[in-house]
C-alpha cells in the first residue's frame, strides 16, 4: 500500500507510540484488517470494540503474525487488565478515541492518494447484482477491484477502499445505508467518479420514512463526487427521473426502453428465462465516448444472472461501461462472464429440487422481483417468504401486498413465516378465495367453491394454497416432520426474507435434503 504509518497517524489523530526495531514511521504498510485472522505481516490491525467481540483481546496474536501497527482504543495497561495480554507483547500502536472512525479516516486519506476511477453504486434494490455486472464488464478493459460480498456499509466501504492497490485502474464500490448522513460519510471516503443509483424503492422506511426520504438519503452520494464526475440513474424510476442536474452535471439515464431511458436501454428482450436473459442493448450517442463509438451502438448480450429484473441492472452496467470507453463488443463479452452472488436470487439446481436463494435480504421491490423469477419456472412453484424488516408504519400493508402478488403470479404454495408475514398469509388467503370464484357463475348462490359453474371448472385448476408459521423454528419443525408435504419433489423453491430472519438455516436444510440422490 502507498500509505505509511506516519500518514495513518496524521489522518486518524490520536497518540502514536513507535516501539520495536522493525517499525519506522515512514514505512509503507502492507494491508489493513479488523479481523485478526486476516492480519498479515507488515500490516495494520484495527481493534474494534464490538457488541459481541472486543478486538483488543487479539492484540497479542496479531503482533506475533508480524503486524507493524495496531490501532486501539485501550491502553496496553487496560488490555492487560481486561484480557491478560502482557505489555511486553505489544509493538507499535496508535491510540485513538474511536477505532471505527479511525478506519474511516484512514480509508479517506488513502483514497485521496489513489489514481483510480471509483464507481459508487447504491439504490434500494439491485446494488449487488449491478456491482457484479459492472465489474465483469469493466474487467474486459481494466484491472478492476470490487466490493466483496456484502461489505457495503461504514465498515465494508473503508475496507474495500483499503484493498485498492497500484495495479487497479477501477474500483466498483457498493454503498448501502439505512439512515440519513450515512451516505454522506461513505461518499466522503469513496469520492466516486461515477455515481449509480439503481432505484428508489421501499427499504429502511423505519428511519427514512418515505421514498422521498430514501431519495434524499441516497442522493448524499453526490456530496463528494469528483468535479468532473458522471451520474447514471434509472430513467424509469419516477423519483430518479426528476433529477435533472447535479452540480452542473446532467445525469445519464438507463432503462428498458421507456421514453425516459435516454442513453442506455435494453431495447427488446429476446428471451427471459429462469436461467438468464438474452437481450439487445442500444447505447445511444454520447455514452460511448471513444472516438470510434460516437453513434448509436446496438449489441446483443447474454445476461447469465437470472430474472428479468437483471435487464435493468445490466443497462446500468452498460451505462458505466460506455462512460469509461468500452465498445459494444467488450460490453457483451464482459456481461456474459458475470457470476451470481449467494443470497441474491442465486439459482441452485439439485437432484430433488431447484432453489432460488434470496436469503441475504428482502424489501418489497426485491421480493417482487424474486417472485417474478419463480413464476418463470415450468414446475410446481413454492415460495417460502419471511418478514421484511425496517418498513416503517406501512409494514403490514407491504407484507399483505406480497401475499397477493404471489397469488397473482401463480405460486402454487406460499409459506409465510414470521410475525409480520401473518399479513402476507391473510392477504394471500383472501386473494385465493377471490380467484376461486368463477366469473361464469350467474348468481351469488352459485359463486361458491371450485365447481361453481359445473364441469367446466375443476379443483385441479385452482390448487394454490398458503400456510403460516409464526417463526423459523416452527417452519423447521414442520420441514423435519414431513418435507414432502411442503416441498414436493421436482418443485422450484424460492427462499427469501430479510437477513435477520436467518433463512440460510432453512436453505441449508432444504439443500441437504434435495442433494440426496433419488432412490
Amino acid at each position: 500500500m502507498n500509505l505509511t504509518i506516519n500518514e495513518i497517524a496524521k489522518a486518524c489523530g490520536g497518540t502514536l507510540v513507535l516501539q520495536g526495531d522493525r517499525t519506522k514511521g515512514d514505512a509503507n504498510v502492507s494491508a489493513v484488517a479488523i479481523d485478526s485472522r486476516k492480519a498479515e505481516a507488515g500490516g495494520v490491525f484495527v481493534a474494534v470494540s464490538g457488541e459481541r467481540v472486543d478486538g483488543h483481546r487479539f492484540v497479542g496474536n496479531v503482533y506475533e503474525k508480524g503486524i507493524v501497527l495496531t490501532v486501539v482504543e485501550k491502553s496496553p495497561e487496560e488490555v492487560e487488565k481486561e484480557h491478560g495480554i502482557p505489555k511486553d507483547k505489544w509493538g507499535s500502536y496508535l491510540m485513538v478515541k474511536d477505532s471505527l472512525q479511525a478506519l474511516r479516516d484512514m480509508a479517506e486519506a488513502y483514497r485521496r492518494k489513489l489514481d483510480v476511477k471509483v464507481v459508487g453504486i447504491t439504490g434500494s434494490a439491485g446494488k449487488t447484482s449491478t456491482k457484479e455486472l459492472t465489474a465483469a464488464v469493466l474487467s474486459e478493459k481494466y484491472k478492476v477491484l470490487k466490493t466483496e460480498g456484502n461489505l457495503n456499509n461504514e465498515i465494508g466501504v473503508p475496507l474495500t477502499l483499503l484493498r485498492i492497490r497500484q495495479e487497479h485502474q477501477v474500483a466498483v464500490v457498493e454503498m448501502g445505508i439505512s439512515d440519513f448522513g450515512e451516505m454522506h460519510r461513505l461518499s466522503k471516503m469513496a469520492r466516486p467518479d461515477i455515481c449509480v443509483i439503481t432505484n428508489i424503492g421501499q427499504s429502511h422506511l423505519k428511519d427514512l420514512k418515505t421514498r422521498d426520504g430514501i431519495l434524499k438519503a441516497k442522493s448524499e452520494i453526490f456530496d463528494y463526487m469528483a468535479q468532473d464526475g458522471e451520474i447514471c440513474l434509472n430513467g424509469e424510476d419516477d423519483k430518479l427521473i426528476e433529477v435533472r442536474e447535479i452540480n452542473g452535471r446532467r445525469p445519464h439515464f438507463f432503462g428498458l426502453g421507456g421514453d425516459s431511458s435516454e442513453e442506455v436501454l435494453v431495447e427488446e428482450s429476446i428471451g427471459r428465462g429462469l436461467w438468464g436473459s438474452d437481450a439487445t442493448m442500444l447505447m445511444k450517442k454520447g455514452v460511448l465516448r471513444n472516438k470510434e463509438s460516437l453513434q448509436e451502438v446496438r449489441v446483443q448480450v447474454h445476461i447469465p444472472l437470472p430474472g428479468s429484473h437483471m435487464l435493468q441492472n445490466a443497462a446500468a452496467a452498460a451505462c458505466v461501461a460506455g462512460l469509461l470507453g468500452l465498445t459494444g463488443e467488450e460490453i457483451a463479452a464482459g456481461m456474459a462472464k458475470a457470476a451470481p452472488v449467494g443470497g441474491r436470487d442465486n439459482l441452485i439446481r439439485l437432484p430433488r429440487n431447484t432453489f432460488i436463494d434470496g436469503c441475504y435480504n428482502a424489501n418489497p421491490a426485491s421480493m417482487k422481483a424474486a417472485i417474478d423469477l419463480l413464476a418463470l419456472a415450468d414446475t410446481k412453484k413454492v415460495a417460502i417468504l419471511g418478514d421484511m424488516f425496517n418498513l416503517g408504519e406501512n409494514s403490514h400493508d407491504y407484507h399483505g401486498e406480497m401475499g397477493a402478488y404471489a397469488v397473482e403470479k401463480g405460486v402454487d404454495l406460499i409459506i409465510c413465516v414470521g410475525e409480520e408475514s401473518r399479513h402476507m398469509y391473510a392477504e394471500a388467503q383472501r386473494s385465493m378465495e377471490e380467484a376461486r370464484i368463477c366469473e361464469r357463475a350467474e348468481n351469488s348462490d352459485e359463486r361458491q367453491g371450485y365447481l361453481c359453474c359445473g364441469t367446466e371448472c375443476s379443483a385441479e385448476e385452482k390448487t394454490q394454497r398458503a400456510v403460516y408459521f409464526p417463526d423459523r423454528k416452527a417452519l423447521m419443525e414442520a420441514l423435519n416432520s414431513g418435507l414432502g408435504d411442503l416441498v414436493p419433489e421436482g418443485a422450484t423453491v424460492l427462499v427469501k426474507a430479510s437477513h435477520g430472519m436467518e433463512f440460510i438455516e432453512v436453505l441449508d436444510f432444504l439443500q441437504n435434503s434435495a442433494a440426496a440422490e433419488k432412490p
